[in-house]
């Protein structure tokens, strides 16, 4: 009886000792079920087969490109070139099939060799070359992303029909992403856990010294390293650029953080020894998980960069107090331990469906809102201009009376779609778009059109889709007054520079196309320079201060939008309004003021407050089935200082 009883008081002590264990051997996992419990009881939207759809697509990307990271990372290396090898590899695609006539089928393997390339170059560099592994993928992530530009030439290059299925739906619900995330996780997992090289990159993580004495020849596995994270990349961006249906020259910027992240989170060390490819995508559902929630939450764009980093943080906490707690290493996993890993998902499982059945009884029964509900997704809150968009639809919402969701896109075309996506997922009444790129943000608003959800573009267009309604001011219309405005300032001569916006986006093509038109009709005027400054007054400094050096002779400047002509004030100094004549684009609120003070000749003003403003208005309108107009032009206006004083954005 005596034996029986500690017998049976031994059992339930191993119980709660083996659920303690279960989360400190797995604390990437634990982080993502509490997450998804959490999400689940906070938002009624989350919880849709549709939306944890959206998150798996939304991981894929990151996941991809995780995976090559995690070979790099395990074996104590680091890769930061694998987002612009990502956009290069598509662009190479893209390039090859569809100017050049190349078949789909060999511009596939080109895209591949690229990214092999890519890594064997990097591998090369580190490991015949002893340049440290960050420096070596640092060179090559602006090598990457400047040839990506130059064969693109800064504009996107639609996809092949047939590649970009890839980012279409098997049976119309299963997303195609999600089946190549799958497969490429089996691949890492077969390659770490099965093969030589993958024995290979462990020892060379724990000892390198070692390893070499021991036989292996590591210069050469390195090579095969580097060559596979770059295999990686070269999938994760034809995955990505067929979602946008358009190889994007700047796509996947900033990815490569997400991947090593990913990675981290998944609980393998950045000293190298451990890691595997289940806990990189369950570091990946967690990023994606966090992101879809927080847009779903309504969080301010700027709160959600804080949260994420944060929710990082408290992850590698969690798996460093793991580690000297005692929990097991993930490191390949020996054969006895794969059904033991397998229990544990399994038991992870059904604690979360679990949990998440307890929290869904929050919103049932719940009355629904009478409100209603719009999204605003934003190319980018890091501009004034786009700053005075969302001010207008706000306060337009709220004299409405309507609940609206704005999100920042952050000049990413595939963040942007998955904001689409969670608005579509979510049900709101319209949505608002305002186009990172008009061909990339096609697909998603396709979706939205397919959920019977009204779409208004604002200030870009959107295409291979159809929106309601566009409220835009023409920039091409505009760039052609910027351009006129000077060259009727000047006299119809003398020399000038043109700042251009970020390569890649619309506004930067339509502007720049409308200051050629405009110079036409003034033969005399002498373009010494065009260079980009992406948007940014502190760019718009540095280029300007580079350009005087060599024309120090320069008369006039025509900047794509007001912060990089506030830049170029900036570096002509006391020259500005005098000897330079400068004009803008925009009529930012800091724009109207340099005009006032006589430093920035002009602005061609677009009225954003006006653009949000009447967007909401007209998705209100087709949300309650009214007619309206396709197009809505808000009219341009050039400000000078002699009308600046009515004016009002």
């Amino acid at each position: 009886m005596a034996t029986d009883t500690l017998k049976s008081r031994a059992g339930a002590g191993s119980t709660t000792s083996g659920l303690r264990r279960l989360l400190l051997d797995n604390g990437a996992l634990t982080a993502l079920i509490v997450l998804v419990i959490a999400l689940s009881a906070m938002s009624g939207d989350f919880l849709t087969t549709d939306n944890l759809l959206n998150v798996g697509v939304q991981a894929a990307v990151t996941a991809v490109l995780a995976f090559g990271v995690t070979f790099v990372i395990v074996s104590a290396g680091i890769d930061l070139s694998v987002g612009s090898v990502a956009a290069l590899s598509a662009t190479v695609l893209a390039w090859s099939a569809t100017s050049h006539g190349v078949p789909v089928f060999l511009a596939v393997i080109l895209a591949v060799a690229t990214g092999i390339a890519a890594g064997l170059v990097n591998g090369f560099l580190i490991a015949y070359g002893k340049l440290p592994p960050f420096i070596a993928t640092l060179a090559m992530l602006s090598v990457a992303r400047g040839l990506s530009l130059v064969i693109s030439e800064g504009s996107p290059i639609p996809f092949p029909d047939s590649v970009s299925h890839l980012g279409d739906t098997l049976g119309g619900w299963l997303p195609v992403p999600v089946l190549v995330m799958v497969v490429m996780g089996l691949i890492a997992a077969f390659v770490l856990g099965r093969t030589y090289i993958g024995r290979s990159m462990y020892a060379i993580g724990g000892n390198e010294e070692a390893a070499r004495l021991s036989g292996l020849r590591v210069k050469k596995q390195k090579l095969a390293i580097y060559a596979l994270s770059g295999v990686f990349a070269a999938v994760a961006g034809i995955v990505l650029a067929s979602r946008l249906s358009s190889a994007q020259p700047q796509a996947a910027d900033g990815y490569e953080l997400d991947a090593i992240a990913a990675v981290v989170i998944g609980g393998a060390s950045l000293a190298g020894g451990t890691g595997k490819a289940s806990g990189t995508f369950i570091g990946a559902l967690i990023l994606a998980v966090l992101r879809n929630g927080l847009n779903l939450l309504n969080v301010s764009a700027f709160w959600q960069q804080v949260v994420i980093g944060v929710v990082i943080a408290l992850a590698v906490l969690l798996d460093t107090l793991r580690r000297k707690a005692g929990a097991t290493p993930l490191a390949a996993a020996a054969g006895g331990g794969k059904g033991k890993q397998a229990g544990t998902y399994a038991l992870a499982a059904v604690v979360t469906v679990a949990l998440v059945g307890a929290t869904s009884f929050l919103h049932n029964g719940g009355s629904s809102s009478t409100t209603p509900k719009m999204g605003l997704s934003l190319s980018t809150l890091n501009n004034p201009f786009f700053v005075q968009i969302r001010s207008g639809a706000q306060a337009e919402a709220k004299k409405l009376g309507i609940d609206l969701t704005v999100t920042d896109a952050q000049n990413d075309a595939s963040q942007q779609a998955n904001q689409l996506q969670n608005f579509t997922s979510s049900n709101l009444g319209a949505i608002i778009v305002n186009p990172v790129d008009s061909d990339a943000a096609g697909n998603s608003v396709k979706a939205a059109d397919k959920a019977k959800i009204p779409v208004i573009a604002v200030d870009r267009g959107v295409n291979k889709a159809t929106v309601d309604a566009l409220v835009a001011s023409d920039n091409v219309k505009g760039g052609e007054l910027a351009a006129r405005t000077l060259g009727e300032k000047l006299g119809g001569k003398g020399k000038i520079v043109i700042l251009q916006g970020q390569a890649g986006t619309s506004a930067a093509r339509e502007r720049a196309a409308g200051f050629a038109a405009g110079l036409k009709a003034y033969p005399g005027i002498q373009v010494v320079a065009q260079q980009p400054a992406d948007f940014d007054r502190t760019k718009g400094l540095d280029v300007m201060s580079n350009l005087l050096q060599a024309h120090p002779d320069v008369q006039g400047v025509i900047a794509a939008n007001d912060e990089m002509a506030l830049g170029a004030i900036k570096a002509l100094g006391s020259k500005a309004g005098k000897s330079v004549q400068v004009i803008g684009f925009d009529g930012t609120p800091d724009g109207l003021t340099a005009v006032e003070k006589g430093t920035l000749y002009a602005s061609v003003a677009q009225q954003p407050s006006q653009l949000g403003r009447i967007a909401v208005d007209n998705a209100l309108k087709a949300l309650q089935g009214k007619k309206v107009e396709e197009t809505v032009k808000v009219p341009v206006k050039v400000v000078t200082k002699e009308n600046v004083a009515g004016f009002s954005g």
